[in-house]
């Protein structure tokens, strides 16, 4: 089993699913302590419509994906702070229309009908030298923007009727959680696919929040359980001759379900 860490395809996608697993720690977590499964769920399906563009004009179906998921998180932030539409019914106005639009994008673009199932589930044994680069990118445009407003974005994340008495400019740094979302949904495209990267999303900072008491303790464990579940569900996936994004997802969701019950029976 060990001679696959000497092949340049493992090493990429070892190197994909700990970019993954630190996104999913640090924006997992805000999503989870926020209450935000729904709205990040509605936004990761947005993403669909920019593949399917980006594969009608040629281009990077994930620059597409992030151009969508972008629009998604600034329409869902306008919409909530106006009052114009609860989240849950923009969430799922969104979600619908993303998926949508990337069938329309998809069947007008000539030719043969590309593959989409590396898209909506996810191939982290494929995943090439340009989508690690633009993973790269996003992941180090995600610590940077938590590294400086971590204090503030964890204010609003946790209280933020609170946040706005302090002066803190609560709406600018709802819509900066919305777009760190939108970075790291498309940053997870390549690793679980559109249909599966809410899972990756939560499980893990669900999973820390039930040992830890702090955001940065919980960050960290998450990200540790993250780069757990990544490696385990791709060398299951290897062995067993299974999607990967699938098994990366129910390896998660047996470690979640693992911890509910020790920490039910430990009392």
């Amino acid at each position: 089993m060990f001679e696959i860490l000497g092949y340049g395809f493992f090493q990429n996608a070892i190197i994909a699913g700990i970019i993954a697993a630190i996104a999913c720690g640090i924006t997992g977590s805000f999503v989870i302590v926020r209450r935000m499964v729904a709205t990040s769920g509605g936004i990761s399906h947005a993403a669909f419509g920019g593949v399917g563009l980006g594969y009608f004009l040629g281009i990077d179906p994930l620059l597409g994906a992030f151009l969508f998921t972008v629009g998604a998180a600034v329409a869902i932030w306008y919409l909530k702070t106006h009052e114009l539409q609860e989240t849950d019914t923009i969430t799922g106005a969104l979600w619908a229309t993303g998926m949508a639009t990337g069938v329309i994008f998809i069947a007008l673009t000539p030719g043969y009908a590309p593959d989409l199932f590396s898209y909506l589930f996810g191939n982290i044994l494929l995943v090439p030298y340009q989508d690690l680069l633009m993973m790269g990118l996003l992941l180090l445009l995600i610590l940077t923007v938590v590294s400086i407003f971590f204090n503030q974005l964890a204010a609003v994340t946790f209280d933020e009727e609170y946040a706005e008495i302090m002066g803190l400019p609560v709406g600018g740094l709802t819509l900066l959680l919305f777009l760190l979302i939108a970075g790291t949904v498309v940053l997870l495209i390549s690793v679980v696919g559109i249909i599966l990267v809410i899972a990756l999303l939560t499980l893990p900072a669900a999973t820390a929040r039930l040992f830890t008491r702090t955001l940065p303790s919980m960050m960290g464990a998450a990200v540790l359980i993250g780069i757990g579940t990544v490696f385990t569900g791709i060398i299951l996936s290897y062995s067993l001759d299974l999607p990967s994004g699938a098994m990366i997802i129910l390896v998660g969701a047996g470690i979640y379900a693992a911890a509910l019950a020790g920490r039910h029976f430990s009392g």
